[in-house]
């Protein structure tokens, strides 16, 4: 326990010494913004301060827990040499991996200026290379903010900077499949402001330089990018216009018009807009989108539809037991569409009937925007895979679904094997889940300690309990016998 709250800490010593490093007639002047380039550097001062500290050589001692784990958000699979490697990203705890299918898991991301993973990627030509995006791009009230991305050619052994900076939250990284060299990266920008670096990039360099190939405005990132597996140079972005705010969830706000799906078949020199069928812009929230292998024409799109889909009846209650008010109804929430064409058009498959109707009316809760994520199973169209609350499973190509159980709840991540579709790896809120048997059952990874604590106390008994919050798993305590340290 006590290992992953210093992380935490760390971050807080490397924005003091950030902060710290800007003359104090500044500081009170202008109140400067701690940037992500100013916090990356002050973390690099914390490292250089801790090396010359008389306590450098303490040891911590590993005390839990040990039988829960924390919000997972992304998966990468490197095999190499008939031997697999599953990394797997943690909201706040960083980069973790098994070579032995899940049996034992080791943190690799310690030493990190951030352990806020948003998403992770294998380049397809070569398996020791590993790009981490940091920065959690579902913005719960909880996520941190990331630095950039980092690269590893040696399989995560090693990790240098790459940047983009300052992007803060990473919602995808593509790798050529051919060219581990070319990388494109989904960004999708600040939490609580507007800022620049946010959209699609590209690097052609292996990252040492970056050119920004897509962007809209300040407040307009790109969420999801997808990858034609017969054309590298064609690609689709779905574009979320956002902001959060300290009073209320990041949602449709008025005047907004800029999010959609956009294709490029050049690299990313040039792009149009593909959203036609799609609800009108100001309905467009959060968009997931996924391409089929088996048929590449076949593209499908989860949105966070903001259409009204019920107006309730006096005297209703919205989800947080308040009276709706007067002219408001309840959103569409979670909606499939799908492209036959490559993205020219767009067809609404979901709400088929009632009962699917009413499915995916509960099937984000009021939070869509923090899930967003779909799969296509890589050898059949039309089936595929929605993450919201639970995991769900449509075989009709999303005119039906059903709900798969056994796990957590709260779902924002799935690897699905190419070569047998049998074999899923889950991320959700309570952290990483494997299935061989497409579903029927879950192997959990408890030693992945991916826990989240939000505070953390000690009592003075001896043995000493330790007692803690932590996310979606309530107050618990574990007992500390130090003298066994």
């Amino acid at each position: 326990m006590f290992r992953h709250l210093w992380r935490a800490s760390r971050l807080s010593l490397a924005i003091l010494a950030a902060l710290c490093s800007v003359p104090l007639a500044l500081r009170a002047q202008s109140q400067p913004k701690a940037d992500a380039e100013v916090l990356r550097k002050g973390y690099d001062t914390y490292k250089a301060m801790r090396q010359a500290s008389p306590f450098r050589s303490t040891s911590w001692m590993y005390v839990g827990p040990t039988n829960v784990s924390g919000r997972a958000t992304d998966i990468a699979v490197a095999d190499k040499s008939g031997q697999r490697r599953i990394y797997a990203g943690y909201a706040t705890s960083g980069l973790w991996k098994t070579d032995d299918n899940g049996a034992t898991w080791q943190s690799m991301f310690d030493d990190m200026p951030s352990a806020s993973i948003g998403d992770l990627a294998v380049a397809p030509s070569n398996p020791d290379i590993l790009w981490v995006g940091t920065g959690e791009a579902n913005i719960f009230r909880a996520s941190m903010p990331g630095v950039g991305i980092y690269k590893s050619t040696d399989a995560g052994n090693t990790y240098q900077h790459m940047g983009p900076t300052d992007s803060q939250t990473i919602a995808r990284i593509l790798v050529h499949p051919t060219n581990p060299d070319i990388v494109y990266v989904a960004a999708s920008g600040h939490e609580w402001t507007d800022n620049e670096m946010r959209g699609v990039f590209k690097t052609t360099d292996g990252g040492k330089s970056w050119t920004k190939v897509l962007y809209r405005s300040p407040r307009t990132g790109a969420i999801d990018l997808a990858m034609d597996p017969r054309d590298p140079n064609t690609l689709y972005a779905a574009l979320w216009q956002r902001v959060r705010r300290k009073w209320s969830v990041p949602r449709v706000e008025p005047g907004y018009k800029e999010g959609g799906i956009a294709k490029t078949t050049d690299g990313g020199k040039t792009w149009t807009d593909v959203s036609q069928g799609l609800p009108a812009p100001e309905f467009r929230g959060r968009i997931g989108i996924d391409i089929s292998r088996s048929n590449p024409n076949v593209l499908y799109a989860f949105v966070d539809n903001y259409e009204i889909g019920e107006v309730p009846k006096p005297g209703a209650r919205d989800a947080y037991g308040r009276l709706m008010p007067e002219g408001k109804g309840f959103i569409k929430g979670a909606d499939i569409y799908r492209s036959d064409d490559a993205g020219k058009t767009w067809k609404q498959t979901s709400r088929y009937d009632q009962p699917t109707t009413q499915y995916l009316t509960r099937h984000s809760g009021t939070y869509g925007w923090v899930f967003g994520q779909i799969r296509v199973d890589p050898t059949n169209e039309n089936t595929i895979y929605t993450m919201g609350l639970g995991l769900n499973v449509s075989r009709d190509g999303g005119k039906t679904f059903s709900g798969i159980s056994g796990m957590h709840g709260d779902h924002h991540g799935l690897w699905i094997d190419p070569a047998n579709p049998a074999i899923l790896y889950n991320a959700n809120d309570g952290g990483f889940y494997q299935s061989e048997d497409a579903g029927k059952t879950w192997k959990f990874a408890v030693t992945a300690a991916g826990a989240q604590f939000y505070n953390v106390t000690l009592d003075t008994s001896s043995p000493h309990w330790a007692y803690g919050s932590i996310q979606d798993h309530g107050s618990r305590r574990g007992r500390v016998d130090i003298s066994k340290g």
